[in-house]
């Protein structure tokens, strides 16, 4: 049986330190383990997958193959969990609210920080998230609805398949926001422009048209309500690299919790893929 650690109930995050990236890694670090949507708006989110050092270069191309799902925007140097260009003292151990340890392709724990488990042969891996883009969203007059729900996104595995690099492959994750047709024409637009938060959606419409059974059933997160008129528009999602953790099965690896991310100190719009 996998040790899966429990965990306490979540709280919304207290606006007074989460309006900016320094003030939110404080609060995960004195203890904040809930997910961090409408933390720090305008600023940039990060996904994380940490792996050994003989891994850390086919990963590394896997992310460059598949930059939709996986946009590559910060890289440590071998054993450090510091990552100087996406702020400053932002420490992979400590500054996610809510990690998973994962070996030899299962999930076998989650924790709240990290720093008992870190290797000297670790490289950590910062890829772009879908909660960068939200705020993008809510300036363009877009509601976003699992955060006014206070739920964390809706992701599912799809039938569209990652570009394989050596022993990394798998499905795409891909993540959900309701709008109608209209609305999902300007998200287009807002997201394209951020390629370092998976950029433009990769698909609208139908969910059985990506081998998605059951949209109110997600793989992660909480499902979330689509009214009349509306229809599901899908991004790509950095989950899509612990489904190719699952595929590859290295010794160990270590991810965020889905919604769970690290706050950085740069601006989405600032991003750049590596």
């Amino acid at each position: 049986m996998n040790d899966v650690t429990s965990k306490p109930p979540e709280t919304s995050p207290p606006l007074a330190w989460a309006f900016t990236p320094q003030g939110a890694r404080a609060g995960i670090r004195a203890g904040f383990n809930g997910n961090t949507s409408g933390m720090a708006p305008g600023y940039a989110q990060g996904n994380l997958v940490i792996l050994p050092r003989d891994w850390a270069d086919e990963f590394a191309s896997y992310c460059r193959a598949n930059p939709t799902p996986c946009p590559l925007i910060g890289m440590t140097e071998v054993g450090e969990s510091l990552v100087p260009m996406l702020g400053d003292n932002v420490d992979l151990r400590t500054d996610l609210p809510r990690y998973r340890v994962w070996r030899d392709g299962v999930l076998v724990q989650e924790r709240d920080d990290i720093a008992a488990i870190w290797q000297d042969d670790f490289v950590g891996f910062v890829l772009g998230c879908s909660l960068s883009f939200e705020h993008a969203l809510e300036l363009a007059g877009l509601r976003v609805r699992h955060v006014d729900e206070g739920k964390v996104v809706p992701m599912y595995r799809t039938a569209l398949q990652t570009q394989p690099v050596g022993r990394f492959h798998g499905p795409m994750v891909v993540s959900m926001r309701p709008y109608t047709p209209q609305e999902a024409e300007i998200a287009y637009e807002v997201c394209a422009k951020l390629p370092g938060a998976h950029g433009a959606p990769v698909h609208m419409g139908d969910p059985s048209a990506i081998g998605i059974r059951d949209v109110a059933v997600p793989d992660e997160g909480e499902p979330t309500a689509i009214l009349t008129g509306e229809q599901p528009v899908f991004w790509g999602c950095g989950v899509t690299p612990q489904a190719a953790a699952m595929e590859a099965r290295p010794p160990i690896c270590i991810t965020h919790a889905p919604g769970h991310m690290l706050v950085c100190d740069v601006r989405v719009e600032d991003l750049r893929l590596l």
